[in-house]
């Protein structure tokens, strides 16, 4: 357990990032999903609309240091890449 007292501050300062940073996967995840529904509903410009919503969330994410600058290169190039065939 915490002792000192910037150990301490160290302590309350972790739960409140926890809460903050949670709250940010939380709404990138959301995000994600929406695409992935669009995507099984079947509509071509849901789906893309839902996708150009993600890409500035998902790379928001990555500003924040939530997700790794590739892991979300790689999401958004997967889920563009299933939006297109969608649409061929």
């Amino acid at each position: 357990m915490a002792n000192s007292p910037q150990s301490k501050k160290r302590a309350r300062q972790l739960v409140r990032r926890t809460a903050v940073n949670k709250n940010r996967r939380t709404r990138i995840r959301t995000f994600i999903r929406k695409v992935e529904e669009a995507i099984l509903g079947g509509d071509v410009t849901v789906a893309a609309n839902a996708l150009k919503a993600a890409q500035p969330e998902i790379m928001r994410g990555v500003t924040k240091g939530i997700l790794h600058k590739n892991t979300a290169s790689r999401k958004i190039s997967r889920l563009s890449a299933r939006v297109k065939a969608l649409g061929a």
